[in-house]
């Protein structure tokens, strides 16, 4: 998948058929994916290129106010992208929200944008989707800048899970409340990070629980706690995983108003990991973030947490519960 970030400096060459989608689609759930997978359909179809328009940061981020806060990210930017290019994506604009993007009249954003940048042919948006400044954007005002412009649009209506619109808001919450299963329903495979393993304090080496530590986005995850969680990308074979027990969030047993941290031990491992790219998909929530009275009540804490996760993997292989998914 091409990533392109500034469209309209790619020169005065005429751009190549393109069926487009567009929209932030943090977490890209099961509802952006029929979008993505409409988009490519009509695209291999009409020999154009499949393509995505998306923002970063998130425009809710740039209006973003005491009365209106920033929701938190879903996934980073890595993982999103990785999701998107899985969905049979060709290109990827990723546009950064600023004010200029902000204060774009909707009529010049199609114009500038959509014609004259991108070479659209075909438009595939939701049923809720709005744009340009003030959102005055919508699906009428499309369909007539199309018959001008030569270009058709398409609406999509919603994707439902029990009778409801599955939606970016809806996993947040979900993952809030740790519900993995209600989580995979929603996004369609289950919830994964991604990172470079960093160097820590060491603490947990301390401890006797080495972990792996990985910085997460600045933008603070929905979820928050300990758990149990699988990691792949520590062997030769990519796709192969270790069961592991996993810290996330700011770590209020160890220091006060840390910075957001993934930290991993995989159980009964050992090894150099450091710049490794590694994936933590989470699978069951144990507990919230705590402070203890003591280091050695911490330590008693983990061996509890390790316990747990131990027995979930056992629990799992006898019950033949648990399939990887790829």
């Amino acid at each position: 998948m091409q990533i392109i970030r500034r469209p309209t400096e790619r020169g005065k060459q005429a751009p190549p058929a393109t069926a487009l989608t567009i929209g932030n689609f943090d977490g890209v759930h099961r509802g952006h994916r029929a979008l993505l997978a409409a988009v490519s359909a009509r695209a291999h179809q009409d020999q154009m290129l499949a393509s995505l328009m998306t923002f970063w940061p998130h425009p809710k981020q740039y209006f973003a106010d005491a009365t209106s806060p920033v929701p938190a990210r879903i996934c980073s930017r890595r993982d999103q992208w990785e999701a998107i290019a899985a969905c049979g994506i060709d290109q990827l604009f990723a546009l950064r929200f600023d004010r200029s993007l902000a204060e774009c009249a909707a009529e010049q954003f199609i114009e500038q944008y959509l014609v004259r940048a991108i070479g659209v042919k075909h438009v595939v948006i939701g049923d809720d989707f709005r744009f340009g400044a003030k959102r005055r954007g919508d699906f009428q005002m499309l369909e007539h800048a199309g018959r001008r412009h030569g270009f058709t649009v398409e609406s999509m209506q919603s994707v439902l899970h029990e009778a409801q619109r599955v939606s970016s808001s809806q996993v947040r919450e979900a993952l809030a409340l740790g519900r993995f299963d209600q989580v995979k329903t929603l996004l369609g495979r289950d919830y994964a990070m991604s990172g470079h393993v960093i160097h820590g304090r060491k603490l947990g080496r301390e401890l006797g629980f080495p972990t792996l530590n990985l910085r997460i986005d600045d933008r603070q995850s929905p979820l928050q706690g300990i758990f149990v969680v699988r990691i792949c990308g520590l062997g030769d074979d990519k796709q192969s995983w270790l069961p592991a027990v996993a810290s996330l969030g700011t770590r209020p047993a160890v220091e006060q108003a840390g910075r957001y941290l993934l930290e991993v031990h995989v159980l009964d491992w050992s090894g150099q990991a450091y710049g490794r790219l590694v994936k933590v998909t989470f699978l069951k929530k144990l507990r919230d973030e705590a402070n203890y009275s003591s280091l050695d009540a911490l330590k008693a804490q983990i061996d509890r947490d390790c316990s747990a996760a131990r027995a979930y993997f056992t629990t799992c292989q006898e019950g033949s519960i648990y399939v990887e998914q790829r």
